[in-house]
């Protein structure tokens, strides 16, 4: 069904429209959904207007901000109405709106904005780059600002009672929604998640308010068989839901439970930063834009964004765009291979450079990835590097940078193999691919990775992000030439030796002449077949375990509960613990155990209905799945 014409809805405002409908009506809720958003109609004073038979029509009448946030703003003239079928299902048909476009609320209102914390996930858009409006955030190898003589930071603060109640009943509705799965994840279903997320956003919980949104959307998706719709993504968003709640519930605390739906920023003090190289971003919430990344004088990692609605055509052109910080007369190429010195700077905790009143920054003279401090960023081997970026379960992989040289290509990934300092391939080093970072046709990246892999032999160095869900895997930001290699990139001397992967085109002036000449003993990345080489989370029969997982949030608690049933669930025990991963054989089969108990009384009824139970063993059995998937992640590099 198409949505095009409807505004966004507030969560709060549809989930109050079915707790108002009888039950009667809330098993008819679905179809009406399904039928009725074709039927919308735009007037001429910016209104939606859906008709149900000849005697009702809804009308929904968004405020300023576009979204309908209040219920006054839908209404229906039928004879229930406010009560009616009819509001709720067009109110069930218009798309969600994100937390950046409602009034601010919680301890947070008084900082700016954040709309990575609480944009629209992959699973609910066609193309997402990063993970929702901003790009991923950079976080630094040492936080802004802190000193070595800095007191060690204090405990979290646990959660007060208003989050402690909103995490119990984001928790409650989280494990119910699990326990239908997608077959039975409804509006009803919905409804309650939207009325937690609500919750969780006046108790100031922002990361599970997101975490619920995620859910929702992927739901929605789900049901409408999206063709953007992923079911590993689906599954993640449950995960990480059921983690927040849980944790919260429990009385954890701290930021990085409770997230932060407005960025703060502290006082930066003077800083001296230089370019590395600049990132599109594209969301399918329609925002688009540009983050480029910034290294400091010390190594510490900083980062300048300029993300608003307008899509790809955004996307494309912000790299060219102005860069809005202290009056600094440089756009974001210019500051991808250019510098800031930046007074009165404003800093968020993820390294982000904020523009505030009284930050004046003057441009500075670029540094090539050869000198310091960027050049710190190729000193380790690829291996050692990947080992301290995937040792945080909780946060983005930082930047890694390495040399390479050319194999080939396979599908829109280049196939690499790491170079030692000498510049030969060093003899242990596994088939690394570099994949499009952001694969988007209109974006060049797959275009120069495929320009790229027609020069077999070829020496590059080469800036990405480790891809912790791949094996051996770097998604791929930047590339440049080699220093002292002959069978390297020879690009224009304005580009300051590197070229950006996503805004640069390479051009065949920009590829070496003849045949690579490889150091003498050298096999070269040619020896052997094209991904021949053995990948350890391919071959893991921990698949075994994600497929049950998925199966769950496909089909639900019944559908894990059927694999219970048998001498051994889906042949999981037997290939899991030959593999050496008995921890992960325990969790899944405690899992279909779970799923298939369903007490009964002598009359028949059940004496234990709660998903509670079996929510956390499904949350447990994902939580070791994700940790195990990532040493083998990990290990995969060296």
């Amino acid at each position: 069904m198409s949505t095009d014409l409807l505004p966004p809805v507030a969560p709060e405002v549809l989930a109050e429209a079915v707790e108002n409908l009888t039950a009667r009506l809330r098993k008819k809720l679905d179809a009406a959904i399904e039928a009725c958003a074709s039927e919308a109609v735009a007037g001429p004073d910016g209104s939606v207007s859906v008709r149900f038979g000849e005697d009702a029509v809804v009308t929904l009448r968004p405020g300023p901000s576009g979204v309908v946030t209040a219920a006054d703003e839908a209404v229906c003239g039928c004879l229930l109405a406010p009560r009616c079928l009819h509001r709720a299902a067009v109110l069930g048909a218009a798309p969600l709106a994100d937390p950046e476009q409602l009034a601010p609320a919680g301890p947070a209102a008084d900082a700016e904005p954040d709309p990575a914390q609480a944009g629209t996930p992959p699973e609910s858009g066609v193309v997402v780059v990063g993970a929702g409006p901003q790009a991923p955030a950079v976080h630094g190898a040492t936080t802004p600002g802190a000193s070595a003589g800095d007191p060690p930071p204090t405990a979290p603060e646990p959660p007060t009672a208003a989050q402690l109640r909103a995490s119990a009943a984001l928790w409650e509705a989280a494990a119910a929604a699990l326990a239908a799965g997608v077959a039975a994840g409804g509006a009803v279903v919905q409804a309650e998640l939207l009325r937690a997320a609500h919750s969780a956003r006046l108790a100031g919980l922002p990361r599970g308010e997101a975490a619920a949104l995620r859910v929702v959307r992927g739901l929605r998706a789900a049901r409408e068989r999206s063709a953007a719709q992923r079911l590993g993504a689906l599954t993640e968003a449950f995960r990480e839901l059921l983690h927040v709640a849980g944790l919260t519930a429990s009385g954890a605390g701290g930021p990085a439970l409770t997230g932060t739906g407005r960025r703060a920023y502290e006082a930066g003090g003077s800083l001296r930063v230089h370019g590395l190289c600049r990132e599109p971003v594209l969301s399918a919430t329609g925002y688009g834009g540009v983050v480029t990344h910034l290294v400091g004088a010390d190594g510490s990692r900083y980062s300048v964004s300029d993300v608003r609605p307008g899509g790809l055509a955004r996307a494309r052109g912000a790299g060219s765009a102005s860069v809005a910080l202290g009056g600094a007369v440089l756009d974001h190429a210019g500051l991808a291979r250019g510098g800031l010195r930046v007074v009165g700077a404003t800093v968020s905790a993820d390294g982000r450079l904020g523009a505030g009143r009284g930050v004046k920054a003057t441009p500075l003279r670029g540094i090539a990835w050869t000198d310091e401090p960027a050049a710190a960023l190729f000193a380790r081997p690829a291996a050692e590097a990947v080992a301290g970026l995937l040792a945080d379960p909780e946060g983005e992989p930082e930047l890694l940078g390495c040399d390479v040289r050319v194999v080939g290509g396979a599908g829109e990934h280049l196939l690499v193999r790491e170079l030692s300092s000498d510049g030969s391939v060093r003899a242990d080093a596994p088939v690394l691919r570099l994949r499009p970072a952001h694969p988007h046709p209109e974006l060049p990246h797959t275009a120069n990775l495929r320009r790229l892999a027609g020069c077999p032999g070829l020496a590059i160095r080469v800036l990405g992000r480790p891809d912790p869900d791949r094996a051996a895997t770097l998604g791929a930001l930047a590339v440049g030439p080699v220093p002292g290699a002959r069978y390297t990139l020879r690009l224009p001397e304005e580009w300051l030796g590197r070229a950006d992967l996503g805004y640069d085109r390479l051009q065949g002036s920009h590829l070496p002449d003849g045949a690579p000449e490889l150091p003498e003993g050298d096999g070269g990345p040619l020896a052997g077949p094209i991904g021949g080489e053995a990948d350890p989370l391919a071959e893991s029969p921990l698949w075994r375990v994600r497929r049950l997982l998925e199966t769950g949030v496909a089909g639900g608690r019944r559908a894990v509960a059927e694999a219970a049933r048998g001498p051994e669930p889906l042949g999981l025990r037997g290939p899991l613990r030959r593999s050496g991963f008995g921890a992960a054989a325990d969790l899944a089969t405690a899992l279909a155990v779970e799923a298939d108990r369903r007490p009964r009384d002598a009359f028949g009824r059940l004496t234990d209905a709660s998903a509670d139970r079996y929510a956390w063993a499904w949350l447990a059995s994902a939580t070791h799945l994700g940790a195990a998937e990532r040493s083998l992640v990990a290990a995969s590099w060296s």
